[in-house]
């Protein structure tokens, strides 16, 4: 077992199971969570409950501990860090379309005001 600072089973687990599956999962709720037009608190609430979705896969599929609060947080962090941009993404799309008449898209995480 090859333990990192970020990953407690191997880093290929750490990828998988947390960037790419929940990395994946908070990407889309985040989308839903501005779809909906609902708070970023709820959206931590929402990855708080995935974060133990994904402790309980590293441990149930390839060995890692499943009440390690170090490594609870580490998932955590990362799985935010994506429903906060995924929410964010879809956020600007919404401002754009349906305030077009005030803002202008700028970049896929932003908006401005028309004229600027």
């Amino acid at each position: 077992m090859e333990q990192g600072l970020l990953w407690e089973v191997s880093i290929a687990e750490f990828i998988f199971v947390t960037m790419i599956l929940g990395g994946g999962t908070a990407w889309m709720t985040g989308r839903a969570v501005a779809a909906t037009w609902r708070t970023p608190i709820q959206l931590a609430w929402y990855m708080v409950l995935l974060s133990f979705a994904v402790r309980f896969i590293h441990f149930a599929l390839f060995g890692g501990t499943l009440l390690s609060p170090y490594y609870f947080l580490v998932d955590f962090v990362v799985i935010l860090i994506f429903a906060f941009l995924g929410m964010r993404f879809t956020r600007a799309a919404q401002i754009a379309q349906q305030y077009r008449f005030a803002f202008d898209r700028s970049g896929p995480f932003g908006w401005r005001p028309k004229g600027d």
